[in-house]
């Protein structure tokens, strides 16, 4: 458990997978150089930017996923977050974050990454940083178990992957929720 071993375990996820495409391909080597160069990279100490990890959270008819309304990002987004110091794996940071934000305790996050989003964020360091999100499926067990809204969210529901909220983060939902259906399939 700690920031060398969450550093390795990025550049082993990253430098083992195959992307879908070649832009997913870019950004890949665009993190792996940014690893390179930052050994602190997965912390949230590192002000130019910082990995981050999450997953969509499917019920476990693959219908329905469950999203939060982020406070900072103003729409309804996965699941997911900084990763911390006592994580020993990137995955194990995907499983604490969603399992914290949603309440869910039978939640299995799948060990395969399923794409890298990178954005601009004025996270919990108060400054303008960015995220290069580590991005994951996730099941939960049952359909549409009750999740519980932790302080991290103003709301948390799950959606009809048909129906989406208008306020979702489109096209970016859509495409994350696509390359993990691909994944579980």
């Amino acid at each position: 458990m700690s920031a060398s071993s969450l550093h390795a375990s990025a550049v082993d996820l990253l430098t083992g997978w195959t992307p879908p495409d070649t832009d997913q391909d870019s950004v890949r080597h665009t993190v792996l150089a940014f690893l390179a160069a930052v050994p602190d990279a997965c912390l949230r100490a590192s002000v130019p930017g910082h990995i981050t990890a999450s997953a969509i959270v499917f019920d476990e008819t693959l219908d329905n996923v469950l999203l939060t309304l982020h406070p900072r990002v103003g729409k309804w987004i996965q699941l997911g977050g900084h990763c911390e110091p006592t994580d020993t794996t990137v995955v194990d940071a995907a499983t604490r974050e969603t399992r914290e934000e949603s309440g869910l305790p039978e939640l299995s996050v799948t060990g395969d990454l399923v794409e890298i989003h990178t954005h601009p964020i004025t996270c919990s360091l108060g400054v303008p940083t960015r995220h290069l999100d580590l991005r994951f499926a996730a099941v939960a067990a049952g359909v549409r178990p009750t999740p519980v809204i932790s302080d991290e969210s103003v709301d948390l529901a799950w959606w009809p992957i048909t129906d989406l909220p208008a306020d979702a983060e489109r096209p970016v939902i859509d495409d994350l929720i696509g390359r993990a259906l691909a994944r579980l399939s």
